[in-house]
């Protein structure tokens, strides 16, 4: 019974994405900025991480998507 549970665990953490680790049991996530971008705020929308950046040479703000798997993924952009 206790490797029934430990396999079924395992494939629960093995099938989650870094968004869903990183929220839900405290993982790490890790986004890479564009050159000469600021991180302003992060917020989350379910599993979800919306990222607000601001490119400091042309002061656009860009308030993008980091989807659980990548697939449609939002930005909006303030100029």
């Amino acid at each position: 019974m206790k490797k029934l549970l430990f396999v079924i665990g395992l494939v629960s953490l093995a099938s989650c994405t870094d968004n869903v680790r990183a929220r839900r049991w405290g993982g790490t996530e890790t986004l890479a900025l564009n050159p000469n971008e600021i991180v302003l705020n992060v917020t989350w929308k379910d599993n979800d991480m919306w990222v607000c950046t601001k490119d400091t040479t042309s002061g656009v703000v860009y308030f993008r998507e980091k989807s659980s798997w990548g697939m449609v993924e939002g930005a909006v952009i303030f100029k």
